[in-house]
């Protein structure tokens, strides 16, 4: 492939030596599971996020899952997110017996619109889940004034986003995602910004009683050797995955900083192009409060499947994130939406396209992608 959606393999080799004697040293003590290399990793997220602990868990999905049911979620409640996302968003709801009620989406940045928030909130309502996507916070102080108001907690739902900032009014300061509502989800899949070498999740959060009832769960409820508080999950994030990231962490904010040099690259590509004078394109909007951190880096092309195809056929990699929204998935037919239930959310989910945008991606890469796309309308 001429340029690759995503490549993992350089940013591997400027780490290589470090990554492999973190790996020596766990395989060498034989000690797999939590231990002190995780304990480590906790502290650091917790110091890099803002947040006073962090729990470490095994995939970013039970972070969300654990999350809620520490919040006390259970069947019959109802859990307010967007329906532009990920699977898991949802399905932690659903996972618990609770119903996912959807607000629809900003059609600038892809976030859930906190315009609509209160109007789906009701009596059932448990807590809310606004997803920071694709890299940029979404607009959490009016998110957290709804809340605050209605008495409900907040569970971030970082797991592309962490890094990314966001600059409130009403916590009065800079705050990176994880460290604004109860709780907050992140993700360490390997092709995340922080990724791991498999699986990996991390929890935050600022309430001491919280943290240790995220703690409880994670290992089967147990707070003495088998002696069950609670019926818990085995969520455990290992150490050979705590190692790797420990030796990543330090790296985050200067690969952070290349994928934004990248989208800038984009950007003025595109407005030299023609492109977005032309609307053929809309390029991603950088909220003034936030600080995005690209995750992905997302147009939005209303001919997006004809240009996919005329991509695929140039080997030009791409990513389409989300072509089904989740209210439309087969799975939740039961909650009874219907196509055009949430316009702006089946406007994204018709029109986005993600490009490359990895840290080690090359000025001329960026180029290709760009007259690639160019050529489609010529």
């Amino acid at each position: 492939m001429a340029v690759p959606l995503l490549d993992l393999k350089p940013q591997f080799e400027t780490i290589r030596d470090d990554v492999m004697t973190a790996i020596e040293r766990v395989v060498s003590s034989q000690l797999f599971i939590l231990g002190s290399e995780v304990v480590d990793l906790e502290n650091e997220i917790a110091a890099y996020v803002g947040a006073p602990h962090a729990i470490g868990c095994a995939s970013g999905t039970d972070a969300l899952v654990l999350a809620l049911r520490a919040l006390s979620v259970g069947a019959g409640d109802e859990i307010v997110t967007t329906p532009f996302s990920f699977f898991a968003s949802a399905s932690c709801a659903a996972l618990l017996g609770a119903r996912p009620v959807f607000v629809d989406i900003d059609r600038e940045t892809f976030n859930i619109d906190p315009g609509r928030l209160e109007g789906a909130i009701g009596p059932k309502t448990k807590a809310v889940i606004p997803v920071h996507l694709f890299g940029q916070c979404a607009d959490m102080d009016p998110i957290l004034d709804v809340a605050a108001r209605r008495g409900l907690p907040v569970v971030e739902d970082a797991c592309q986003a962490i890094g990314a900032t966001y600059d409130s009014k009403r916590l009065a300061g800079r705050f990176r995602a994880g460290a604004m509502g109860a709780i907050g989800a992140f993700s360490f899949f390997p092709s995340k910004n922080l990724g791991g070498f498999g699986d990996g999740g991390m929890m935050t959060t600022g309430d001491p009683a919280l943290a240790a009832k995220l703690r409880l769960l994670r290992v089967h409820g147990e707070r003495e050797r088998y002696k069950h508080q609670e019926i818990g999950w085995n969520s455990r994030l290992d150490a050979l995955q705590a190692a790797v990231l420990r030796v990543k962490l330090p790296h985050l904010d200067g690969w952070a900083a290349g994928r934004v040099a990248h989208a800038d690259h984009y950007d003025r590509l595109f407005h030299a192009s023609g492109l977005v004078d032309k609307e053929r394109i809309r390029i991603p909007a950088r909220a003034p409060q936030a600080g995005h951190i690209f995750n992905q880096y997302t147009i939005r092309v209303r001919e997006r499947d004809a240009l996919a195809e005329h991509l695929k056929a140039r080997g030009i990699g791409f990513g389409i994130y989300y072509p089904i929204p989740l209210h439309l998935q087969e799975c939740f037919a039961r909650l009874g939406y219907r196509p055009g239930d949430f316009p702006e959310t089946e406007r994204a989910a018709a029109e986005v396209l993600s490009l490359p945008v990895f840290p080690e991606l090359a000025a001329h890469q960026i180029e290709e992608v760009v007259d690639a796309i160019a050529s489609f309308w010529e």
